[in-house]
């Protein structure tokens, strides 16, 4: 018998617990080779779990790797939300 911790059995590691996860901003700030560098550490890690018997599913950011994809969900960049200044010293 062995304590668990979080849900998982002591001594076990999730892949959220060895993913690293970038905001838009820091993955643009990424040359090529940190891109490339990134993938295959994420790519390994995931193998490496797997090979040790973790029964966990595919994470989508590896599905996204696998293909070559960046990391995110969206393909543009985030819209910077800066409110309309045109009621601004008005009464509504």
């Amino acid at each position: 018998w062995k304590a668990e911790v979080g849900g998982l059995p002591e001594g076990l590691v999730s892949f959220e617990d060895v993913a690293v996860d970038f905001t838009w901003e820091e993955w643009q700030d990424l040359d090529n080779a940190r891109r490339t560098l990134y993938r295959d550490v994420m790519l390994k890690a995931y193998t490496s779990l797997i090979s040790r018997g973790h029964c966990i599913p595919k994470p989508e950011v590896i599905f996204k790797l696998e293909q070559g994809a960046e990391p995110w969900v969206i393909k543009t960049p985030p819209k910077l939300n800066i409110p309309d200044d045109s009621h601004w010293g008005k009464t509504l």
